[in-house]
């Protein structure tokens, strides 16, 4: 804050203090905070309530059969004590199936069936996939953009990544669904070389494969991977390379021994953001496997929200993610040596 004063001003210092605190209430704060709140608690159904009720009613009935028969005024008495336990309960609960108490505990997060969790884990493997073959194909293409011979040769290699981007990122999604339909562009080559034959139904099923949602992932994410990293090879003294190659490094070397080390932050971010969009991704895997490839855990998200009516579970699914991702995070930073100063760079 001091700092800010004396490089802005007092006034302009404490806008920026309040923009940026409210920015984190506004953004993160309150959004995890009201996710976290709800997946933490529960109300019981009504149906189970309606079946307690009815089980109260029939051991009232019991009762009754033996209070008719019971003679002895103490077991009598006894008797119709029971009773109106019995009913006192029934109203409670009746008042309870109107407007069902709040039950606080981690159920949310234990209710996950098996066939959820598997398609949890199998969403944070493909994630990581993705991430991975983002940064074999990015790697490169930063190397080029940032050590490009003349700032001409950049420019034009930098334009030609992000025009391409300039389409919504749904018909991105939806072109690459027509190239690898049943029909698509790769089928109608393949039928059109005479390896296939499309009215008897030969076609090659890519919708029906992961790879079909890797491809779309990195090529929808590919900026988020490049970007990053060319900013922090930019920076990096032209000088080292060509002293290590006078040195007798081989190329892979000196990718290994200078350029990567010194691109450390950049590829952080870049397989940070990567496997964060992948993981939470909802409308590339529903788009390009049609249903038949699988569900992404971001459709069970969606699905205990919208279709199951249930916020509490879809919450708590949320933050099943949100935890997995935080802890991606943290892993990254340790793997590459790096902290927030060095990402925020």
């Amino acid at each position: 804050m001091a700092s800010l004063a004396r490089a802005y001003g007092k006034f302009l210092a404490a806008l920026i203090c309040a923009i940026t605190v409210t920015w984190v209430l506004v953004l993160i704060v309150v959004p995890i905070g009201a996710m976290l709140e709800q997946s933490l608690w529960w109300k019981d159904s009504k149906g189970d309530i309606t079946l307690s009720i009815d089980r109260l009613y029939n051991e009232i009935a019991v009762i009754e059969l033996d209070a008719n028969s019971a003679t002895d005024p103490s077991k009598r008495a006894a008797i119709e004590t029971t009773l109106d336990a019995k009913r006192a309960e029934i109203a409670t609960l009746e008042a309870q199936e109107k407007d069902p108490p709040k039950t606080y505990g981690f159920a949310n997060f234990t209710r996950m069936s098996g066939l959820h969790f598997y398609i949890f884990v199998r969403t944070i493997f493909y994630a990581l996939l993705v991430t991975l073959l983002a940064f074999v194909v990015c790697y490169p293409i930063a190397y080029s953009v940032a050590l490009a011979s003349g700032p001409r040769k950049a420019v034009i290699l930098t334009v030609a990544l992000i025009v391409p981007y300039a389409i919504n990122e749904l018909l991105r999604v939806y072109a690459w669904l027509m190239i690898l339909d049943y029909r698509g562009v790769i089928n109608g080559l393949l039928a059109w070389a005479g390896f296939i034959d499309l009215d008897a139904r030969e076609w090659i099923p890519f919708l029906e494969n992961p790879s079909a949602v890797f491809l779309a992932m990195i090529y929808t994410y590919v900026l988020f991977m490049v970007f990053p990293m060319v900013n922090t090879l930019e920076t990096l003294d032209r000088n080292q390379i060509e002293a290590a190659r006078d040195l007798g490094a081989s190329t892979w070397r000196i990718h290994r021994r200078v350029i990567i080390p010194h691109a450390k932050p950049g590829i952080a971010v870049g397989c940070i953001m990567t496997f964060m969009l992948s993981a939470g991704s909802y409308s590339v895997p529903v788009i390009m496997t049609r249903g038949q490839g699988g569900d992404w855990f971001s459709q069970l998200v969606y699905r205990q929200f919208y279709e199951s009516n249930n916020w509490n579970m879809g919450s708590a699914y949320a933050v099943s993610l949100l935890v997995v991702c935080t802890a991606f995070i943290l892993i990254m930073m340790r793997l590459f040596g790096v902290g927030l100063r060095d990402i925020a760079k």
